[in-house]
C-alpha cells in the first residue's frame, strides 16, 4: 500500500527455514559426499594398478632386452666355436648350418626385444607425463620381496580401509536420510523472515520531523501439508526401496569384498613363493649351457642340447623378471582393497 505519495522500500531480509526435512536433507547430502570421496579413492586406486603395472612392464622389457642382448652373444660364440671345430674335422656342417640358424633367430628376438622396450617407454611416458616426454630413466627396484603379512592383518586392513565397502555404507545412509526427508513430508515446517531497511516517505535514515525511518520487522509462518499426502506416500515408498537396494548391495560389497581378498591374497602369495624357485631355475639354466657348450666343444654332446640350453636360459630369464613384475602388480591389486600393507 502507498502511503504518501513516494514510498521508499530498501530492506535487507533474513529468511530461514526450520524443518526436520531440512536436517535429513543436510545430513543426504553428507552421506552423497562421502560416496563420492569413496567412489574417487577407487578411481585413485586403480590408477596407481596402472601406473605400477606399465612401469614394471618398462622394467622387465629392459631386463628382456639385456637377456636377448646375451643371448645374441652367446649364440655368435657359439657359432664361431662350430666354424672351429668344423674346420678341424670335429664337427658336421649340419652343426655349424643350425648353429648359424640360432644366432640368426636370436638376433631377430633381439629387434623384437627392443621394439617391445621402446613401446613399454612410451606408454609409461604417457601416463607420468602431463606433456609427451621420452627424457626420463626408472630405478630397477625388482629385488626379492619380504613375505606378505598373514591374512587376518590383511583381512582387517581391508574391513577398515576399504573404499569400495565404504562407498556401499555411505550409500545405505543416504538412502536411510532419503526415507526421512520422504516421511517428513508429512510434517509441518516453520518459515522465519527478519526485515530491516527503511520503508518510508523519504528516502533518508530521518523523516523531517525528526522520528526514524530505519526499522524491523519479523514473520513466522506455519504450513500445513494436506493435499499432497498422496504424492508423498508415493515418495516415501520410492525411496524404502532404494534403502531396501542399498541394503542388498551393501551384503553383496561385503561378499565380494571377502572374495576378492582371498582371490588376490592367494595371488600374491603365490606369485611371491615362486620367485625362489624361479631364480634358481634361471641359476640353473646358466650352469646347464656352460656344462653343455663344454661337452660340445669335447665331443660329448650334440648341437641340439647346445641349442636347446641356449634356449632354455633365455626362457628361465624371462620367467624369473616376469615372476618378480608379477608380485608387484599383485601386491598393488591388493592393496586396492586394503591400503598399503
Amino acid at each position: 500500500a502507498n502511503n504518501g505519495v513516494h514510498e521508499y522500500i530498501s530492506q535487507g531480509n533474513v529468511h530461514q527455514e526450520v524443518s526436520l526435512a531440512t536436517i535429513a536433507d543436510y545430513r543426504r547430502s553428507s552421506a552423497a559426499e562421502a560416496v563420492a570421496r569413496a567412489r574417487s579413492e577407487i578411481a585413485a586406486r586403480g590408477l596407481i594398478v596402472t601406473v605400477v603395472q606399465t612401469y614394471y612392464g618398462f622394467v622387465v622389457a629392459q631386463r628382456k632386452y639385456s637377456t636377448a642382448q646375451r643371448a645374441a652373444t652367446e649364440a655368435q660364440k657359439f657359432f664361431d666355436i662350430s666354424q672351429k671345430l668344423e674346420r678341424g674335422g670335429e664337427v658336421a656342417r649340419a652343426d655349424v648350418i643350425k648353429a648359424q640358424i640360432q644366432t640368426q633367430q636370436q638376433l631377430r628376438d633381439l629387434k623384437e626385444a627392443e621394439l617391445e622396450m621402446n613401446r613399454s617407454r612410451l606408454e609409461l611416458a604417457v601416463l607420468v607425463f602431463s606433456d609427451f616426454n621420452e627424457n626420463f630413466s626408472v630405478v630397477d627396484d625388482l629385488q626379492m620381496p619380504e613375505p606378505l603379512p598373514p591374512f587376518p592383518e590383511v583381512q582387517a586392513a581391508a574391513a577398515n580401509k576399504n573404499p569400495e565397502l565404504r562407498a556401499a555404507l555411505a550409500a545405505l545412509q543416504q538412502a536411510n536420510q532419503e526415507v526421512a526427508v520422504a516421511w517428513n513430508g508429512f510434517l509441518p515446517s516453520v518459515s522465519l523472515d527478519y526485515f530491516y531497511g527503511i520503508d518510508a516517505n523519504q528516502f533518508a535514515t530521518r523523516a523531517p520531523d525528526g522520528f526514524r525511518n530505519l526499522g524491523y520487522a519479523a514473520t513466522a509462518t506455519l504450513p500445513l501439508p494436506v493435499w499432497n499426502w498422496g504424492a508423498n506416500r508415493s515418495k516415501v515408498k520410492q525411496a524404502d526401496l532404494r534403502r531396501q537396494q542399498a541394503r542388498v548391495e551393501l551384503s553383496f560389497a561385503q561378499r565380494q569384498l571377502l572374495a576378492k581378498l582371498q582371490t588376490l591374497y592367494g595371488e600374491a602369495e603365490t606369485a611371491r613363493s615362486e620367485l625362489e624357485s624361479l631364480d634358481q631355475s634361471a641359476e640353473l639354466a646358466a650352469e646347464s649351457l656352460r656344462l653343455t657348450t663344454m661337452r660340445y666343444q669335447a665331443g660329448e654332446s650334440t648341437v641340439l642340447e647346445v641349442v636347446d640350453a641356449q634356449n632354455t636360459l633365455t626362457l628361465a630369464r624371462n620367467a624369473f623378471n616376469d615372476g618378480q613384475a608379477r608380485f608387484r602388480v599383485a601386491l598393488a591389486t591388493l592393496q586396492t582393497l586394503t591400503g598399503n600393507l
